[in-house]
């Protein structure tokens, strides 16, 4: 049958199982939103503020579900606009295809009225991107941008398609959408072979699990492994949730503001088992330094991470849930027990602690992640709240933790928070923010309230940019440049001037109270919290330095 380029987009997004799109209407994607119009009963709609809102609404969407995250922005700065949300998936393997529209096909290329070569833009933070000229190719790209931002490390794409595209008719066929299959082409028995070696001959392993468990749906089976191997586990920020934050081998975050018990743990392990993970500079200090003493084995689906940034012993590349299915098949129990009663001593010596009396980060997080039982979907924008976040929430689930973690974007969490609130309205969603993140893109309340979204913003108030202020003072001799931001805002009044409640509270008492109304609210709510511009994140290690010297307050003060 004849379709326009417009009624095509659409029956592809219907085909792909797209319920949600976020986006952001202008003159070059008009037609596609008036087809969007007449089949809103099938597809929803969420118009954001702004289009970076939309693309990271799309994104924390993919992220709680699994599902590939849409967005729709038209021609020039709408396009433009994408580009960080874009970006911030493309580091951290969000499966998020984004459409744009642009001029007309014979205004390509002139400095036509809101043109842009969207395209060109956005190639190194793509996995794909495409521009379609001819009608007749609209369908079998779409399709293709779909299959490509989920199979094997997923990733976004972009789909740019010029307005008179989307007035052309075609022929279309509807087709039955298949998943694609896991990566395994490169998977080889002989490495698994040699992986399962150097386990049984370990005496003191470590496994260290990043986002890539998660994205592979691969929880279980890592549960399964660890069992296996008996060892002690860490995270990355990206694989909070990949393994119950409570289980008793599991010893919290790696790197730059990780435990104590995990960076020196891995500092003395004699075999590192990474698993879906990247080692990002921030997580192994110096490279020079890090595990030297033990033999390390990386697990990935992408071959373009193995010795990209350490040098591995051992690799098995492929799907992370098959590789372990597969291993755990071949493993045979270990038994390390004195090298986790050793482990468990470093947890017992190096707890997690802070300021007993006053309103702080950590003071929060731990109460709500006591009110939500640990049940809430928690977002974050970047800097010292997200890794209080990560910190001091126990993250027994994936899909539970959303953060910026390659990019580190500011502003993303609102977005995010928005998007996984539409994707999972039964769920507690709430999303924690410094007041330097929350200036970003806190018109996005606006979002949540016409949207009639009951989430939560908790605003870390410290009237500062927190981490770089902490940086500032640690490192630069405390010259703030630039970080105080003690001014007029009001985000209590802000809050309400957009629809929603807002509650500003300055004790322990105060937040408590705060937080169960919050939970209770049947919209957005906003908790202007205030904290001390001079709390820190501890532990922290220093930039350049071995994770094995990592430091806290106690040590400063010695």
């Amino acid at each position: 049958m004849q379709l326009t380029g417009a009624q095509i987009l659409i029956e592809c997004l219907k085909e792909q199982g797209v319920d949600t799109v976020f986006g952001y209407p202008g003159g070059a994607i008009l037609n596609v939103y008036d087809e969007l119009y007449k089949h809103r009963d099938e597809i929803r709609h969420i118009l954001t503020s702004h289009e970076q809102g939309a693309s990271h609404a799309a994104d924390g969407y993919a992220r709680s579900t699994g599902k590939v995250g849409v967005c729709f922005a038209t021609s020039g700065p709408g396009a433009t606009n994408l580009v960080t949300g874009i970006a911030t998936a493309y580091m951290d393997s969000i499966p998020l295809v984004a459409i744009t529209c642009n001029v007309n096909v014979p205004l390509l290329g002139k400095d036509s009225f809101q043109e842009i070569d969207i395209a060109g833009i956005t190639t190194p933070i793509t996995k794909h991107n495409f521009i379609v000229k001819d009608v007749d190719d609209l369908a079998k790209i779409l399709r293709r941008a779909f299959t490509i931002a989920r199979k094997g490390r997923p990733g976004p794409v972009l789909v740019d398609i010029p307005k008179d595209v989307t007035a052309n008719k075609a022929d279309y066929t509807p087709e039955q959408i298949r998943m694609p299959e896991r990566v395994t082409q490169r998977l080889r028995q002989e490495d698994m072979d040699r992986a399962i070696r150097y386990i049984k001959e370990a005496k003191k392993p470590y496994i260290f699990v990043g986002g890539g468990v998660i994205l592979s749906d691969a929880t279980q089976e890592l549960r399964e492994f660890v069992e296996k191997v008996q060892a002690p586990v860490c995270d990355s920020l990206m694989g909070k949730g990949a393994f119950d934050g409570t289980d008793p081998k599991y010893t919290g975050m790696l790197g730059m503001h990780g435990t104590k018990t995990s960076n020196y743990g891995v500092s003395e392990c004699d075999l590192l088992l990474a698993i879906g993970v990247r080692f990002s500079d921030r997580v192994i200090g110096n490279a020079e330094k890090f595990a030297k003493q033990a033999d390390i084995i990386q697990i990935d689906v992408d071959p373009a991470e193995i010795n990209k940034n350490i040098i591995v012993t051992a690799s098995v590349i492929g799907d992370i849930k098959v590789v372990l299915a597969k291993m755990n098949a071949q493993l045979e129990p270990q038994r390390h027990d004195e090298w986790l009663a050793h482990v468990g001593q470093l947890k017992q010596q190096y707890p997690m602690t802070y300021h007993p009396q006053e309103l702080c980060g950590p003071y929060m997080i731990e109460k709500i992640y006591e009110k939500t039982k640990g049940d809430a979907i928690i977002v974050t924008e970047v800097g010292q709240h997200q890794m209080w976040a990560a910190q001091y929430y126990k993250y027994t689930r994936p899909r539970h933790f959303l953060t910026s973690g390659g990019l580190g974007t500011m502003g993303y969490g609102l977005g995010a928070a928005i998007g996984a609130k539409t994707a999972n309205p039964d769920r507690t969603v709430i999303n924690i923010a410094g007041d330097g993140c929350f200036r970003m893109n806190m018109n996005e309340i606006a979002t949540a309230v016409r949207q009639k979204l009951p989430l939560i913003q908790v605003v870390v108030n410290n009237h500062v940019l927190g981490m770089v202020r902490q940086w500032q003072d640690l490192f630069y001799e405390e010259r703030y440049s630039a970080t105080v931001l003690r001014d007029a805002v009001d985000f209590v009044k802000l809050a309400e001037a957009m629809g929603a409640r807002g509650i500003r509270v300055t004790t322990r008492e105060a937040f408590d109270a705060a937080l169960e109304q919050a939970l209770a609210a049947d919209g957005p709510v906003v908790l202007d919290c205030i904290i001390d511009s001079d709390d820190k994140v501890w532990p922290m290690v220093a930039p350049g330095a071995p994770i094995s010297e990592a430091f806290s307050e106690e040590d400063l003060n010695k």
